[in-house]
């Protein structure tokens, strides 16, 4: 993809965070003394402006990730603030406070990145049991001339009763509602999973 030679958000926000420079060791030193002995938020809030770099880097290297980076980010920038005041709470060497905060900020971005993909992966399969359902709700009407029981779709899926009931809530609330986030879910898996899916031997 060619430059459109447009600033997007978080462009903006890298030149803003990459303009400052790093700070020098003695510099750090004196905040974090200010920060720890004198409870001083302005030099807490210093160190943290100048950490930020670090809370971009870590959401871009996770860029591909399936994660909007500029919620990368603001998970990341909580880190920075929680290692900074973390590490001048406990009076930390200064020339160690850049790799402490990379530490805690890389923790936090491959937990909220791990996260999302478990959120991803639990949506998923909700789709694909509910999809599931609907066939042998529909196939079960036609062949048996009524509605299936609980007990009855449970056995057909090889699901437990409960499972068919949470299931079947979600199912049910989406046909009512017409649930445009579920229903055209359950199209297009039906389109793309024909011959692929069906109840378990």
């Amino acid at each position: 993809m060619e430059p459109t030679g447009v600033d997007t958000p978080l462009d903006s926000l890298a030149a803003q965070v990459r303009s400052r420079p790093p700070l020098p060791l003695e510099k750090v030193t004196e905040l974090l003394g200010r920060a720890n002995r004198e409870g001083d938020d302005e030099a807490r809030a210093a160190l943290v402006e100048h950490h930020l770099v670090v809370a971009l880097d870590a959401a871009l290297a996770h860029a591909d990730s399936g994660v909007d980076v500029g919620d990368l980010y603001q998970e990341a920038s909580v880190a920075v603030v929680t290692a900074v005041g973390e590490y001048a709470a406990r009076d930390g060497d200064p020339a160690g406070l850049q790799a402490y905060v990379r530490r805690v900020v890389e923790l936090h971005v491959a937990a909220a990145v791990e996260r999302e993909e478990t959120e991803r992966q639990t949506c998923e399969a909700i789709l694909r049991e509910t999809r599931l359902l609907d066939v042998a709700e529909v196939a079960m009407r036609d062949q048996l001339g009524r509605d299936a029981t609980t007990v009855e779709l449970a056995a057909v899926l090889g699901w437990s009763e409960e499972r068919v009931g949470v299931i079947g809530d979600l199912l049910h609330e989406a046909r009512a509602r017409y649930d445009e986030s579920l229903l055209p879910f359950l199209d297009d898996l039906e389109e793309d999973g024909d011959g692929e899916d069906g109840p378990p031997d």
